[in-house]
């Protein structure tokens, strides 16, 4: 992995290297602690290092058994960051040896939690090192920020899967995280692998697996589809915001 101005660092959920230097903008202010968001203490939730996309599933499954959340977790939603080259830049994780916190990922996975009639929606992510949780705002501007050149291949997609159907259908048997060997590439969890409620054992590829051209531009479309739609629906990173933002209507 790599240090220093001007490189990325690489953390996949499979490989670490580096790459090619970019200019990068200036890192802004961490925001103060949201008001009248959960008490609850980030250590109290399960977090194990490269399963984002595990510790999102036993944290939506959380929030709502301790009353922090709808009980069905209809005011949560799962989102997948992903990319075609699957290189999705991100700050202030705290994996980064950076300053700023600068971590190129594979694909990482956080929860957004709609609240109607409040004045911001909230982001749970445990790897972050923003408040948690922090709003949408905040978190936006300052984990993902706009992207530093509009050509950038690193344009992020975003897989926005309602929790309620997540919770049904997610399966993860944790092969991506072998190596050719058979290998762990990380350590696992100590609870079981995550299955389906129809017994799949592994559907992680459908979720993390994104297309540029799958975006869709139609709100209405992506509204209806992300209550309806076993693997979510596919977001361009100028929407995520002003999609939450419909959620509501």
């Amino acid at each position: 992995m790599a240090d220093g101005d001007g490189l990325l660092e690489i953390q996949g959920r499979k490989r670490a290297t580096q790459t090619a230097s970019v200019s990068l903008p200036a890192p802004v202010p961490s925001p103060s602690m949201v008001p009248g968001a959960s008490s609850l203490d980030i250590f109290s939730f399960t977090h194990t290092p490269n399963y984002c996309e595990e510790n999102v599933y036993l944290l939506c499954k959380k929030l709502c058994e301790v009353g922090a959340a709808d009980p069905m977790g209809a005011d949560l939603f799962v989102v997948f960051i992903s990319n075609e080259e699957k290189m999705v830049p991100l700050w202030h994780q705290k994996a980064s040896i950076r300053n700023d916190g600068l971590v190129l990922w594979d694909y990482h996975v956080i929860c957004i939690q709609s609240r109607r009639g409040k004045v911001f929606d909230l982001v749970w992510d445990l790897d972050s090192s923003l408040p948690f949780p922090s709003p949408i705002n905040v978190y936006f501007s300052e984990a993902i920020q706009p992207m530093y050149s509009p050509n950038l291949v690193n344009s992020r997609l975003f897989r926005v899967v309602h929790a309620p159907l997540f919770l049904r259908c997610f399966a993860s048997d944790r092969s991506h995280m072998k190596d050719d060997l058979g290998n762990w590439l990380a350590l696992p969890p100590k609870y079981e692998p995550i299955t389906s409620e129809d017994g799949t054992k592994n559907n992680l590829d459908k979720y993390i697996h994104m297309l540029a051209a799958d975006v869709s531009a139609n709100i209405q479309d992506l509204v209806h589809g992300v209550f309806s739609n076993e693997y979510g629906v596919l977001v361009g990173e100028t929407m995520m915001e002003w999609f939450f933002s419909q959620i509501h209507q």
